[in-house]
């Protein structure tokens, strides 16, 4: 793959705090790069970075082969698409979307004809005459996509575009973000606080923390092989549940802190203290086979799944089915060994 943008030990200080530190990566042609992370991790500054608005403190940039370390926004070839939708509001959706060619000289007929094109592509064919103020949030946004779009950049910028859309809305657009890209087979980097979209959007997620990649990669690669604690508990949707314990004497189970006992699929020092990551999906309902004991505090049905909390609130297990537990039913679990996952209780890291 060649390589679209590549950033190399990028570091950005506001005054005395370093919100990048030594950030590299490559985003190759054509791929969708998801930057996630919790608020303040620097994915923001990072994505900003690439579009121009922040000047980077060192470090160095390539769009294209081409070096940007300190070239204006105007001459990056990128757009952005952000959170609010930034449209002008005493424009139709056709000015708003020929605007930045007229800019740069384009001829009226030939702009209506690109803006034709891109709006029979984002499906806002019916919509040219319109005025923002006539449309709802997901049409404002296709137009936001739209103008973007017109320009046939390098590459596309988002910036966290659909949080201001309800729910169901942001399911269908990240459907259709997603095939968008693919249909015009652009390159882009898309930033989010919420994992659910980085996973089912993205070829490849950069997971941050305090302006560091903690691990990027393929979403579920992410998800079977997370390299510590931070990555493990934040890409999976419950998180993953925790619990301290200690290495057997056997060396191939987890002799856990509250009870019981959690199998492994390998070999680990004896008496090593570690911290033992099972996701709430993998978990089962068992009988006397158990591996370990729960209260159930809260009992959460969707219809296609039930969700268990523990009476601590520190447990939750999730269930494809239906179930008769209540809350202050006593659950025994177990699972797979191959699903346990063991983290240093130090270092957060992946053993």
């Amino acid at each position: 793959m060649t390589a679209q943008i590549e950033l190399i030990d990028i570091d950005k200080h506001y005054g005395n705090f370093h919100a990048l530190k030594n950030v590299s990566l490559t985003i190759d042609k054509g791929s969708f790069v998801a930057l996630v992370g919790p608020s303040g991790c620097g994915k923001s500054t990072l994505l900003r970075s690439i579009a121009g608005l922040e000047t980077i403190t060192s470090g160095r940039m390539t769009i294209a082969g081409k070096e940007m370390t300190g070239v204006p926004p105007r001459h990056r070839d990128i757009a952005m698409v952000f959170q609010s939708y930034a449209l002008y509001p005493h424009m139709t959706v056709e000015e708003n979307l020929t605007y930045s060619l007229r800019l740069h000289g384009v001829s009226k007929a030939d702009a209506r004809k690109k803006a034709a094109e891109v709006a029979a592509t984002t499906g806002l064919s019916e919509l040219l005459s319109r005025y923002p103020r006539q449309l709802s949030g997901g049409q404002r946004q296709r137009v936001a996509m739209g103008r973007a779009i017109i320009r046939n950049p390098k590459a596309f910028l988002f910036d966290e575009p659909l949080s201001n859309l309800d729910a169901a809305l942001r399911v269908q657009m990240r459907k259709e973000i997603r095939a968008l890209h693919d249909r015009l087979g652009a390159t882009s980097v898309y930033v989010t606080h919420d994992q659910i979209e980085a996973m089912t959007m993205a070829d490849w997620v950069v997971v941050m923390r305090a302006g560091i990649i903690e691990q990027q990669g393929r979403p579920l690669d992410l998800y079977d092989k997370p390299v510590n604690r931070f990555v493990a508990g934040f890409i999976g949707s419950p998180a993953m549940n925790f619990l301290p314990g200690r290495i057997a004497d056997s060396g191939n189970s987890v002799v856990l802190d509250g009870g019981g006992s959690l199998p492994l699929a390998r070999n680990v020092e004896p008496g090593r203290t570690v911290i033992a990551g099972v996701r709430p999906e993998h978990l089962q309902v068992r009988g006397d086979d158990a591996n370990f004991h729960l209260e159930v505090g809260v009992v959460e049905s969707t219809g296609s799944a039930t969700y268990l909390t523990s009476r601590d609130g520190n447990f939750q297990l999730v269930q494809s089915e239906r179930t008769q537990l209540a809350s202050g039913d006593r659950v025994g679990l177990g699972i797979d060994p191959t699903r346990v996952h063991l983290f240093d209780p130090e270092t957060g890291i992946a053993l």
